[in-house]
Protein backbone atom coordinates (compact mmCIF):
# COMPACT_ATOMS: atom_id res chain seq x y z
CA UNK A 1 0.00 0.00 0.00
CA UNK A 2 1.50 3.18 -0.90
CA UNK A 3 1.05 7.03 1.01
CA UNK A 4 -0.10 7.95 -2.35
CA UNK A 5 -3.74 5.98 -1.91
CA UNK A 6 -6.93 7.24 -0.28
CA UNK A 7 -7.75 5.39 2.68
CA UNK A 8 -11.31 4.41 4.28
CA UNK A 9 -10.17 6.29 7.42
CA UNK A 10 -8.34 9.15 5.68
CA UNK A 11 -10.12 12.63 7.17
CA UNK A 12 -11.71 10.78 10.01
CA UNK A 13 -12.09 11.25 13.71
CA UNK A 14 -12.60 7.83 15.62
CA UNK A 15 -14.40 8.41 18.99
CA UNK A 16 -13.36 5.42 21.77
CA UNK A 17 -13.46 4.72 25.10
CA UNK A 18 -11.11 2.70 27.46
CA UNK A 19 -13.93 1.06 29.81
CA UNK A 20 -11.22 -0.56 31.94
CA UNK A 21 -9.69 3.08 32.93
CA UNK A 22 -12.16 5.62 32.31
CA UNK A 23 -10.63 7.51 29.52
CA UNK A 24 -12.29 8.58 26.34
CA UNK A 25 -10.38 9.73 23.59
CA UNK A 26 -10.25 10.61 19.92
CA UNK A 27 -8.20 8.73 16.95
CA UNK A 28 -7.73 11.64 13.77
CA UNK A 29 -6.25 11.08 10.26
CA UNK A 30 -6.22 14.01 8.20
CA UNK A 31 -4.91 13.79 4.82
CA UNK A 32 -7.27 16.05 1.88
CA UNK A 33 -8.56 17.84 4.35
CA UNK A 34 -5.04 18.45 5.63
CA UNK A 35 -4.15 19.39 2.04
CA UNK A 36 -6.95 21.49 0.94
CA UNK A 37 -5.65 23.47 3.61
CA UNK A 38 -1.90 23.84 3.44
CA UNK A 39 -2.69 23.71 -0.73
CA UNK A 40 -4.45 27.48 -0.37
CA UNK A 41 -1.15 29.23 0.87
CA UNK A 42 2.94 28.86 0.56
CA UNK A 43 3.98 29.00 3.81
CA UNK A 44 6.89 28.57 4.96
CA UNK A 45 8.32 25.12 6.10
CA UNK A 46 8.14 25.91 9.28
CA UNK A 47 4.32 27.77 9.47
CA UNK A 48 3.06 25.08 7.39
CA UNK A 49 4.10 22.53 10.90
CA UNK A 50 2.18 24.93 13.35
CA UNK A 51 -1.04 25.33 10.95
CA UNK A 52 -0.94 21.37 10.36
CA UNK A 53 -0.65 21.17 14.07
CA UNK A 54 -3.24 23.02 14.79
CA UNK A 55 -5.74 21.63 12.40
CA UNK A 56 -5.16 18.23 13.85
CA UNK A 57 -5.88 19.86 17.49
CA UNK A 58 -8.88 21.03 16.09
CA UNK A 59 -9.93 17.78 14.55
CA UNK A 60 -9.61 15.95 17.35
CA UNK A 61 -10.43 18.99 20.38
CA UNK A 62 -14.03 19.87 17.86
CA UNK A 63 -14.96 16.33 17.46
CA UNK A 64 -14.99 15.99 21.74
CA UNK A 65 -17.65 18.66 22.08
CA UNK A 66 -20.87 18.37 21.27
CA UNK A 67 -21.38 20.56 18.44
CA UNK A 68 -24.41 22.48 16.65
CA UNK A 69 -22.60 25.17 15.09
CA UNK A 70 -18.62 25.91 15.50
CA UNK A 71 -15.34 25.25 17.30
CA UNK A 72 -12.29 27.41 16.62
CA UNK A 73 -9.09 27.66 18.10
CA UNK A 74 -6.55 30.59 18.06
CA UNK A 75 -2.75 31.32 18.41
CA UNK A 76 -2.15 35.08 18.86
CA UNK A 77 1.87 35.98 18.99
CA UNK A 78 4.29 38.62 19.09
CA UNK A 79 6.35 36.56 16.90
CA UNK A 80 6.85 35.83 13.34
CA UNK A 81 3.60 34.09 13.03
CA UNK A 82 1.10 36.34 14.56
CA UNK A 83 -1.87 34.19 14.53
CA UNK A 84 -3.12 31.02 13.50
CA UNK A 85 -6.99 30.54 13.06
CA UNK A 86 -8.42 27.94 12.72
CA UNK A 87 -12.57 26.42 12.20
CA UNK A 88 -14.56 23.51 13.23
CA UNK A 89 -17.93 23.03 11.88
CA UNK A 90 -19.72 20.19 13.30
CA UNK A 91 -22.21 18.14 10.82
CA UNK A 92 -25.57 19.88 10.16
CA UNK A 93 -27.28 16.84 9.19
CA UNK A 94 -26.58 13.43 10.32
CA UNK A 95 -24.30 11.19 7.98
CA UNK A 96 -22.82 14.50 6.75
CA UNK A 97 -19.19 15.68 7.25
CA UNK A 98 -17.62 18.73 9.74
CA UNK A 99 -16.01 21.07 7.76
CA UNK A 100 -12.46 22.25 9.03
CA UNK A 101 -10.13 25.33 7.83
CA UNK A 102 -7.37 27.03 9.05
CA UNK A 103 -4.36 30.12 7.90
CA UNK A 104 -1.98 31.73 9.78
CA UNK A 105 -1.13 35.31 9.45
CA UNK A 106 2.82 35.53 9.91
CA UNK A 107 6.35 38.44 8.99
CA UNK A 108 7.92 36.63 5.96
CA UNK A 109 10.80 38.28 6.84
CA UNK A 110 10.85 37.36 10.82
CA UNK A 111 10.13 33.46 9.89
CA UNK A 112 13.85 31.97 10.55
CA UNK A 113 15.14 27.68 10.54
CA UNK A 114 14.28 27.75 13.85
CA UNK A 115 12.00 25.19 15.51
CA UNK A 116 8.19 25.85 14.99
CA UNK A 117 7.18 27.33 17.84
CA UNK A 118 10.06 29.42 18.31
CA UNK A 119 8.12 31.20 15.77
CA UNK A 120 5.44 32.29 18.20
CA UNK A 121 6.44 34.82 20.87
CA UNK A 122 4.20 35.74 23.73
CA UNK A 123 0.75 35.92 23.44
CA UNK A 124 -2.27 32.89 24.10
CA UNK A 125 -4.26 29.97 22.80
CA UNK A 126 -7.43 30.57 23.04
CA UNK A 127 -10.77 28.08 22.45
CA UNK A 128 -14.12 29.47 21.37
CA UNK A 129 -17.00 27.96 20.76
CA UNK A 130 -20.10 29.18 19.23
CA UNK A 131 -23.52 26.89 19.25
CA UNK A 132 -24.94 29.05 17.33
CA UNK A 133 -28.25 31.64 17.62
CA UNK A 134 -29.93 32.14 20.72
CA UNK A 135 -26.80 30.78 22.71
CA UNK A 136 -24.14 32.57 24.32
CA UNK A 137 -20.40 31.95 22.61
CA UNK A 138 -17.59 30.43 24.93
CA UNK A 139 -13.78 31.48 25.48
CA UNK A 140 -11.17 30.24 26.90
CA UNK A 141 -7.63 31.15 26.98
CA UNK A 142 -4.09 30.06 28.19
CA UNK A 143 -0.54 31.72 27.49
CA UNK A 144 1.57 30.46 24.76
CA UNK A 145 3.62 28.19 26.92
CA UNK A 146 5.03 24.74 27.20
CA UNK A 147 6.94 24.16 23.66
CA UNK A 148 4.61 22.92 21.34
CA UNK A 149 0.90 24.02 20.60
CA UNK A 150 0.06 20.53 21.51
CA UNK A 151 1.40 21.46 25.54
CA UNK A 152 -0.57 24.47 25.21
CA UNK A 153 -4.12 22.58 24.63
CA UNK A 154 -3.36 20.07 27.41
CA UNK A 155 -2.64 23.09 29.46
CA UNK A 156 -5.73 24.83 28.31
CA UNK A 157 -7.63 21.56 29.77
CA UNK A 158 -5.99 21.25 32.89
CA UNK A 159 -6.42 25.23 33.65
CA UNK A 160 -9.86 25.83 32.38
CA UNK A 161 -11.50 22.59 32.19
CA UNK A 162 -9.77 20.63 35.22
CA UNK A 163 -10.05 17.94 32.98
CA UNK A 164 -6.48 15.69 32.05
CA UNK A 165 -6.16 15.47 28.32
CA UNK A 166 -3.10 14.33 26.91
CA UNK A 167 -1.66 14.44 22.93
CA UNK A 168 0.16 12.02 20.58
CA UNK A 169 0.43 14.16 17.21
CA UNK A 170 2.54 13.44 14.06
CA UNK A 171 2.10 15.15 10.59
CA UNK A 172 4.34 15.78 7.46
CA UNK A 173 4.77 15.43 3.64
CA UNK A 174 5.07 11.89 2.96
CA UNK A 175 5.82 9.95 -0.52
CA UNK A 176 6.44 6.22 -0.99
CA UNK A 177 6.81 4.43 -4.37
CA UNK A 178 7.51 7.16 -6.44
CA UNK A 179 3.64 8.33 -5.80
CA UNK A 180 2.74 12.00 -5.34
CA UNK A 181 3.86 13.71 -2.20
CA UNK A 182 0.68 14.45 0.16
CA UNK A 183 0.28 15.52 3.72
CA UNK A 184 -1.00 13.07 5.93
CA UNK A 185 -1.29 13.55 10.07
CA UNK A 186 -2.70 11.30 12.32
CA UNK A 187 -3.09 12.06 16.46
CA UNK A 188 -4.49 10.47 19.04
CA UNK A 189 -6.34 12.55 22.06
CA UNK A 190 -6.67 10.82 25.55
CA UNK A 191 -9.27 12.63 28.77
CA UNK A 192 -9.78 11.49 31.61
CA UNK A 193 -13.31 11.41 32.33
CA UNK A 194 -14.80 14.74 33.82
CA UNK A 195 -16.52 13.07 36.56
CA UNK A 196 -12.79 12.41 38.09
CA UNK A 197 -11.39 15.44 38.09
CA UNK A 198 -10.71 17.39 40.98
CA UNK A 199 -11.00 21.00 42.08
CA UNK A 200 -7.60 22.48 42.21
CA UNK A 201 -6.88 25.71 43.72
CA UNK A 202 -3.56 27.75 43.23
CA UNK A 203 -0.30 27.06 40.64
CA UNK A 204 0.32 24.43 38.64
CA UNK A 205 4.06 22.38 37.93
CA UNK A 206 4.10 23.87 34.25
CA UNK A 207 5.73 26.91 32.64
CA UNK A 208 4.32 30.13 34.04
CA UNK A 209 2.28 28.42 36.71
CA UNK A 210 0.04 26.80 34.86
CA UNK A 211 -1.83 23.72 35.37
CA UNK A 212 -0.87 20.65 33.36
CA UNK A 213 -2.25 17.02 33.07
CA UNK A 214 -0.24 15.67 35.80
CA UNK A 215 -1.81 18.21 38.37
CA UNK A 216 -5.99 17.60 38.04
CA UNK A 217 -4.98 14.01 37.86
CA UNK A 218 -7.59 12.11 40.17
CA UNK A 219 -5.64 9.55 43.18
CA UNK A 220 -6.05 6.46 43.52
CA UNK A 221 -6.95 3.62 41.37
CA UNK A 222 -8.03 6.72 38.50
CA UNK A 223 -4.95 7.90 38.51
CA UNK A 224 -3.03 4.92 38.51
CA UNK A 225 -5.57 4.11 35.17
CA UNK A 226 -4.38 7.34 33.60
CA UNK A 227 -0.83 6.98 34.24
CA UNK A 228 -0.86 3.79 32.62
CA UNK A 229 -2.77 4.71 29.68
CA UNK A 230 -0.13 7.46 29.23
CA UNK A 231 2.66 5.15 29.38
CA UNK A 232 0.91 2.44 26.21
CA UNK A 233 0.11 5.75 24.28
CA UNK A 234 3.90 7.05 24.33
CA UNK A 235 4.66 3.72 23.01
CA UNK A 236 3.67 5.06 18.92
CA UNK A 237 5.42 6.04 16.80
CA UNK A 238 4.41 8.97 14.34
CA UNK A 239 3.84 6.29 11.28
CA UNK A 240 1.69 4.51 12.99
CA UNK A 241 -0.24 7.87 14.09
CA UNK A 242 0.04 8.80 10.13
CA UNK A 243 -1.65 5.13 9.61
CA UNK A 244 -1.09 4.73 5.86
CA UNK A 245 -0.99 0.62 7.00
CA UNK A 246 -2.38 1.05 10.56
CA UNK A 247 -6.19 0.87 10.48
CA UNK A 248 -7.59 3.32 14.10
CA UNK A 249 -8.86 0.33 15.23
CA UNK A 250 -6.06 -1.72 14.88
CA UNK A 251 -3.49 1.41 16.82
CA UNK A 252 -6.21 0.61 19.85
CA UNK A 253 -6.26 -2.44 19.98
CA UNK A 254 -2.52 -2.14 19.62
CA UNK A 255 -1.64 0.35 21.86
CA UNK A 256 -4.72 -0.43 24.72
CA UNK A 257 -5.94 -4.01 24.42
CA UNK A 258 -5.97 -4.68 28.00
CA UNK A 259 -7.83 -1.05 28.73
CA UNK A 260 -11.18 -2.55 26.66
CA UNK A 261 -11.05 0.20 24.22
CA UNK A 262 -14.49 0.37 22.39
CA UNK A 263 -15.18 2.81 19.60
CA UNK A 264 -18.22 4.71 18.53
CA UNK A 265 -18.98 5.41 15.08
CA UNK A 266 -16.10 7.79 12.97
CA UNK A 267 -16.79 11.37 11.47
CA UNK A 268 -15.73 12.15 8.49
CA UNK A 269 -14.02 15.42 7.97
CA UNK A 270 -13.49 17.68 4.90
CA UNK A 271 -11.83 21.10 4.20
CA UNK A 272 -14.63 23.75 3.79
CA UNK A 273 -15.20 27.41 4.10
CA UNK A 274 -18.40 29.15 4.84
CA UNK A 275 -17.52 32.22 3.20
CA UNK A 276 -19.35 33.78 0.60
CA UNK A 277 -19.99 37.25 -1.53
CA UNK A 278 -23.82 37.78 0.93
CA UNK A 279 -21.44 37.62 4.27
CA UNK A 280 -18.80 39.67 2.79
CA UNK A 281 -22.03 42.58 2.16
CA UNK A 282 -23.18 41.95 5.17
CA UNK A 283 -19.81 42.59 6.63
CA UNK A 284 -19.41 45.96 4.90
CA UNK A 285 -23.28 47.31 6.01
CA UNK A 286 -22.44 49.27 8.84
CA UNK A 287 -20.09 51.13 6.73
CA UNK A 288 -20.83 54.84 5.36
CA UNK A 289 -20.49 55.59 1.55
CA UNK A 290 -17.80 57.78 2.96
CA UNK A 291 -15.67 54.46 4.46
CA UNK A 292 -16.83 52.80 1.45
CA UNK A 293 -15.14 55.46 -0.63
CA UNK A 294 -11.77 54.59 1.68
CA UNK A 295 -12.12 50.82 0.32
CA UNK A 296 -12.10 51.20 -3.23
CA UNK A 297 -9.49 50.62 -5.78
CA UNK A 298 -8.13 52.35 -8.74
CA UNK A 299 -10.21 50.74 -10.80
CA UNK A 300 -13.29 51.78 -9.06
CA UNK A 301 -14.40 48.18 -7.38
CA UNK A 302 -14.06 46.80 -3.69
CA UNK A 303 -12.41 43.74 -3.46
CA UNK A 304 -11.70 40.77 -0.63
CA UNK A 305 -10.22 38.03 -0.19
CA UNK A 306 -10.57 35.00 2.01
CA UNK A 307 -7.55 33.77 4.09
CA UNK A 308 -8.98 31.14 4.66
CA UNK A 309 -9.96 29.46 1.25
CA UNK A 310 -8.07 32.08 -1.29
CA UNK A 311 -12.57 33.60 -2.74
CA UNK A 312 -11.79 36.75 -4.22
CA UNK A 313 -14.81 39.16 -4.06
CA UNK A 314 -15.55 41.76 -6.34
CA UNK A 315 -18.07 44.18 -6.07
CA UNK A 316 -19.13 47.43 -7.14
CA UNK A 317 -19.08 49.92 -4.27
CA UNK A 318 -22.40 51.48 -5.09
CA UNK A 319 -24.02 48.48 -3.81
CA UNK A 320 -21.98 48.57 -0.57
CA UNK A 321 -22.63 49.82 2.51
CA UNK A 322 -25.89 50.89 4.44
CA UNK A 323 -25.88 53.89 1.95
CA UNK A 324 -26.13 51.86 -0.85
CA UNK A 325 -27.27 53.34 -3.78
CA UNK A 326 -28.88 49.85 -5.95
CA UNK A 327 -28.56 46.15 -4.99
CA UNK A 328 -26.27 45.99 -8.52
CA UNK A 329 -25.19 42.70 -10.07
CA UNK A 330 -23.03 40.47 -7.62
CA UNK A 331 -19.84 39.55 -9.91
Amino acid sequence: MTLGKALAWDDTVLPFQLDNSDIRGRVARLDGALGGILGQHDYPPAVEALVAEMALLTALIGQTIKLRWKLSLQVQSNGPVRMIATDYYGPQEEGEPARIRAYASYDAERVTDAAPFEQVGEGYFAVMIDQGEGTTPYQGITPLAGGSLRACAEAYFAQSEQIPTSFALSFGRSTEQSGPERWRAGGVMLQHMPKASPLMAGGGSGEQGLLQPEDVVPEGEAGENWTRANMLLSTVDDLELIGPSLAPTDLLLRLFHEEGPRVFDAQAVRFGCTCSEERVRQSLSIYSSKDIETMTTDDGRVTADCQFCGAHYDMDPATLGFEAKDSGSKK
